[in-house]
C-alpha cells in the first residue's frame, strides 16, 4: 500500500472517532472502501446492524435506497452517503403512483416489495422483502388470493416458481444482473467443470435455470464458506467475488461475467468517505409521514421471518 492510502486511511479512522461514526459498505462496494468498513453485507442487513450500534452518525456505502432504509430504522441518527447520486436503476423504474395505481387495479391484492425500492414505495406496500426471504413473506400469504410484487420482472418469476403462486409483477429489472447470459455460464463451466455455479435470483429466468444454487449476496458468502467445493462461478454483481476471496481463501471464485459490475456502486472511493466524514453532508432523511407506513411493511416482514 502507497504512503498517501495509509494516511487516508489514518485520517478516516480518526474523524470516524471524532464524530462517533461507523461506515457500512455493501458487498458489491470497490475492494478499497470495503477495507474501510466496520460492517459489510447486503443493504437491509447493514440498516439493521446500524439500527442496533450506539454511532451518531452512518456512512452508508452503497445506493440510495439503502441509505433511506437505514434512516427509517435508525430516524435519530445522521445516515450521510460519501456520493449522493449513486442512485438504483431498478428502485427508480416505479415510482409511488404506479404501485397506487397498479393497487387499485388490483383492489383486492396484498403488496409485497424488494427492498430495492424507494421509501415512498415502500410506504404504500403491505409487505417488504428481501432477495432471502422472499418466497418466505409470499408463503406466508397462504390466505391471500392476489399478491402485487414489485418492482423486479425477474425476482416475481423466481418466487412464484418456487412457491407455485401466480404473483401481479411489474416491469422493473436490475441492468447489472441481466448482463449475466445462460452462454456466460456455459463458458465458464467448460473452464471450471468442477465449479458449483451460484446465482442471484435477479438474473434472467434462463441464467436461474443452470445454476446449482439461487441465493441472496448473504447467502452466496454462506453457501461458499459451508459447501466443501473447491470452486464457485459467481452469478451477481462482479464486486461479490473479492468479499468471498476474502472470507475463503482455500477456494476459488470466478465472476459469471465481468460485464456485471454495478456503476453506481463503484462511485464511492475512499477519498468520498473522508470528505463525507469532515463535511457531514448530504444527508439522506425520510420523512416521518412516510418514515412510519415504510417502517411497518419492513416491521411485518420482520413478524414473519
Amino acid at each position: 500500500m502507497i504512503k498517501e492510502d495509509k494516511e487516508l486511511i489514518r485520517k478516516i479512522k480518526e474523524l470516524k472517532k471524532k464524530r462517533n461514526a461507523i461506515i457500512l459498505a455493501h458487498n458489491y462496494q470497490l475492494p478499497e472502501v470495503q477495507d474501510i468498513a466496520d460492517f459489510r453485507g447486503d443493504s437491509l442487513e447493514l440498516s439493521r446492524i446500524a439500527a442496533k450500534n450506539d454511532a451518531e452518525v452512518i456512512v452508508f456505502c452503497g445506493v440510495y435506497f439503502m441509505a433511506e432504509t437505514a434512516s427509517i430504522l435508525s430516524p435519530d441518527k445522521k445516515v450521510i452517503m460519501p456520493d449522493i447520486s449513486a442512485g438504483c436503476p431498478m428502485a427508480n423504474m416505479m415510482n409511488a403512483d404506479d404501485l397506487r395505481k397498479l393497487k387499485q387495479m388490483h383492489p383486492q391484492a396484498v403488496a409485497v416489495g424488494y427492498v430495492n425500492t424507494s421509501a415512498e414505495v415502500k410506504a404504500e406496500l403491505d409487505y417488504c422483502c428481501t432477495s432471502t426471504n422472499a418466497a418466505s413473506v409470499v408463503n406466508a400469504l397462504k390466505d391471500k388470493k392476489e399478491i402485487i410484487f414489485v418492482p423486479d420482472k425477474y425476482l416475481a418469476d423466481y418466487v412464484s416458481k418456487k412457491c407455485g403462486r401466480k404473483l401481479i409483477s411489474w416491469h422493473g429489472f436490475c441492468p447489472t444482473h441481466v448482463k449475466i447470459l445462460p452462454e456466460d455460464l456455459s463458458r465458464e463451466k467448460k473452464f471450471h467443470p468442477k465449479a458449483k455455479v451460484m446465482v442471484h435470483p435477479e438474473c434472467l429466468s434462463s441464467v436461474v435455470a443452470l445454476a446449482d444454487a439461487v441465493l441472496s449476496t448473504s447467502q452466496m458468502g454462506k453457501f461458499a464458506k459451508e459447501s466443501p467445493a473447491k470452486e464457485f462461478i459467481v452469478g451477481t454483481e462482479a464486486g461479490l467475488v473479492y468479499r468471498l476471496k476474502q472470507d475463503n481463501p482455500d477456494k476459488e471464485f470466478y465472476p459469471a461475467s465481468e460485464r456485471a459490475v454495478c456503476p453506481n456502486m463503484k462511485r464511492t472511493t475512499q477519498e468520498k468517505v473522508l470528505w463525507a466524514l469532515e463535511e457531514l453532508k448530504d444527508e439522506v432523511r425520510v420523512s416521518d409521514e412516510i418514515r412510519k407506513k415504510a417502517r411497518l411493511a419492513i416491521e411485518r416482514m420482520l413478524a414473519i421471518i
